[in-house]
């Protein structure tokens, strides 16, 4: 392994995810024992998803779950990995986040996403209305929460509606306000913006170090950022060896096959289950599948798993990793935390 590759924080991304006869109640509960453990470990950040109408996801509400992880912890940073901005009028985002940032000064991130996390019906349910909906709104909308939070970029201005408000409690600093994206417009409009980055690369698009190059060249400085800062995501399970990393990440490609096939995320099936599915496939067609479309991209010893984590950080120069994992037990979650924490 290389020594000259620097070791860039380490943060978590977790969804809330809900395991096959269990409860949602039991996913936030597991969200919270991770979020301890991640702030005992020192992982900088903690980033929580928004994910509507999903039977595997418990995590709807990010402000409403950063309260309490933020009530919950002592030092690690709470935020949204993340709000959905399609999902709510940018004053409602504003002052949810203007109150967490006053009860919890110094230590809450906002991340903006464009992708509404949910099917058109429920987004509009959300919203109340289908105005703003469209990808064509998210950079004027992203603009007014901007505003309302005071962090509006020079040269930019706000809706006429917006510049007429200001989100409240007025707390003593603002929050971190990230733009997340899988693609090269999330990365362009974040350069053009001067916000920090995060490229959703467990995603898989194959497109990670194009982005990284979009972001940097298309940024410009700005109140709130001086040069570009880009935190990469990484799918991660940790294990003594690399079967049992690869047995436990068994679900998260039951998780993967069940998304492109059907369109929809089903709770989290235990190990043990999601071997017998994956054994009933057909051997070729699962090998092309998860050869696209791993489901979890590092299942590794930890040593392994560094190299790797550390070759994305050399290959897109990021600045921070956050590392996320689908696993039935939040027992195998926290071993991985504990193992990369001891081994990076």
């Amino acid at each position: 392994m290389s020594t000259d590759t620097p070791a860039v924080p380490l943060s978590v991304l977790d969804l809330s995810p809900v395991g096959a006869d269990r409860t949602s109640a039991d996913a936030l509960a597991d969200s919270t024992t991770l979020a301890r453990r991640a702030d005992a470990l020192g992982y900088r950040r903690f980033w929580v998803a928004e994910h509507h109408s999903m039977p595997a996801v418990a995590s709807t509400s990010p402000g409403v779950l950063l309260a309490h992880l933020a009530a919950s912890t002592e030092r690690i940073r709470l935020g949204s990995g993340g709000v959905m901005l399609p999902n709510h009028p940018p004053l409602v985002i504003a002052e949810q986040f203007a109150m967490l940032e006053a009860l919890h000064p110094g230590r809450i991130d906002l991340g903006i996403g464009r992708a509404p996390g949910a099917d058109p019906a429920t987004a509009a349910a959300l919203r109340r209305t289908v105005e703003g909906l469209g990808a064509e709104d998210f950079p004027a909308e992203l603009l007014d929460v901007l505003h309302l939070l005071g962090q509006l970029p020079a040269g930019r201005a706000a809706s006429a509606t917006a510049s007429r408000l200001t989100a409240t409690p007025a707390p003593t600093g603002t929050p971190q306000v990230w733009l997340l994206g899988s693609s090269t417009f999330s990365a362009q409009l974040a350069g053009e913006l001067g916000l920090p980055f995060s490229y959703a690369h467990h995603f898989g698009t194959g497109i990670t170090t194009q982005a990284a190059e979009v972001y940097r060249a298309a940024f410009r400085p700005s109140a709130v950022l001086d040069a570009p800062h880009l935190m990469v995501s990484a799918s991660v399970i940790v294990a003594e060896s690399d079967e049992r990393a690869d047995w436990l990440a068994g679900p998260s490609k039951v998780m993967s096959l069940r998304l492109r096939s059907r369109g929809a995320l089903a709770p989290i099936e235990t190990p043990e289950t999601a071997e017998q599915m994956l054994a009933s496939l057909d051997p070729d067609t699962a090998r092309d599948f998860f050869a696209r479309v791993p489901g979890t991209q590092v299942a590794t010893t930890a040593g392994r798993a560094v190299e790797r984590l550390r070759e994305l950080v050399r290959r897109t120069g990021a600045d921070e990793l956050v590392v996320t994992a689908t696993t039935y037990d939040v027992a195998d979650r926290v071993a991985t935390l504990e193992a990369l924490a001891a081994a990076w």
